[in-house]
């Protein structure tokens, strides 16, 4: 079986003050220069984030523009992850934890932190979603390091699939991918954000999975029930989802965790179906871990 220490690889821990300096990043190329701010460069693999509701990103993967001496986080295409961060903070630590993407200076010049490393690089490959309803769901990435909003999007069509991006140990201090997971039908302009009581989307998903592999090419996977979902302000805590979420191994024979299943409307609300919990935040989670560099999906579908 797993083991515990496999487990915080893929469980995001809390964050705490720590004060890191700016490294002086090396000079890159597309740059663009605008005064106070730098235009997004849409260099080899990212995404502009262009949804209207996220507050004036220009097509950073963050609320606000690119300002002036700071670091500005950026989308990649499903299955990569960002590239770039701090060379400096190697901790899972606030305010550390915000510098991720690449840095503007004070004269609004775009530079590249890391400079061996690409802007946009693939993930690991073992991962991907299968969605198995007759609608899109807009799996949503959360930005780390940066503010962990979950503006990273992947549209994942009625009947199709879709990379997921899993980081390996030498991903920013050794974190997993986090992504909520939105109700069939759900833009990805209405659920690859920061949301509300009014739907139970973006932050107020039901659902929630994390992905990350070790060194010995092990896969660890986790689906879960949403812990805000039921907190006490949520209007949702008593309010069963309308699809579910499993985890199956691309080689039964690699997989270790037995099968990894929410189904609301076979095992019920906040139950998976081998009823492993969490006591910290009271949502019902399940794992599973495929050896090898074998892979695992998330299917979706509707009940």
């Amino acid at each position: 079986m797993f083991s515990i220490n496999a487990l915080t690889l893929i469980v995001m821990s809390s964050m705490f003050a720590n004060t890191m300096a700016a490294p002086t990043p090396e000079h890159v190329h597309h740059m663009h220069k605008r005064e106070n701010t730098c235009a997004f460069p849409n260099a080899e693999g990212m995404v502009q984030v262009f949804n209207t509701k996220v507050a004036n990103s220009e097509g950073w993967a963050q609320d606000g523009p690119c300002k002036a001496g700071s670091y500005c986080q950026y989308a990649c295409q499903p299955g990569y992850l960002m590239g770039q961060w701090n060379p400096s903070v190697t901790s899972y630590s606030y305010p550390g934890s915000q510098d991720g993407g690449l840095f503007c200076n004070s004269n609004g010049e775009l530079s590249k932190p890391i400079s061996e490393h690409d802007y946009c690089y693939k993930g690991k490959g073992t991962a991907k979603a299968v969605n198995q309803s007759g609608k899109n769901v807009a799996f949503c990435q959360t930005v780390l390091p940066g503010n962990e909003a979950m503006l990273i999007p992947t549209d994942v069509q009625g009947g199709s699939s879709d990379d997921l991006a899993v980081p390996g140990t030498d991903y920013w201090a050794q974190t997993a991918s986090h992504f909520y997971i939105n109700p069939p039908g759900v833009s990805v302009e209405e659920g690859c954000r920061w949301g509300s009581t009014a739907n139970p989307y973006g932050n107020w998903s039901p659902y929630v999975a994390g992905f990350n592999m070790d060194d010995n090419g092990n896969t660890f996977a986790k689906i879960g029930w949403n812990p805000i979902y039921f907190e006490d302000s949520s209007p949702f805590k008593n309010e069963n989802s309308t699809f579910g979420i499993r985890l199956k191994c691309d080689d039964p024979s690699k997989c270790n965790g037995g099968t990894c299943e929410i189904n609301p409307k076979k095992y019920g609300l906040n139950k998976t179906n081998n009823n492993q919990q969490s006591d910290s935040d009271g949502a019902a989670w399940c794992v599973v871990t495929a050896s090898g560099n074998s892979g695992v999906s998330i299917e979706v579908f509707e009940v």
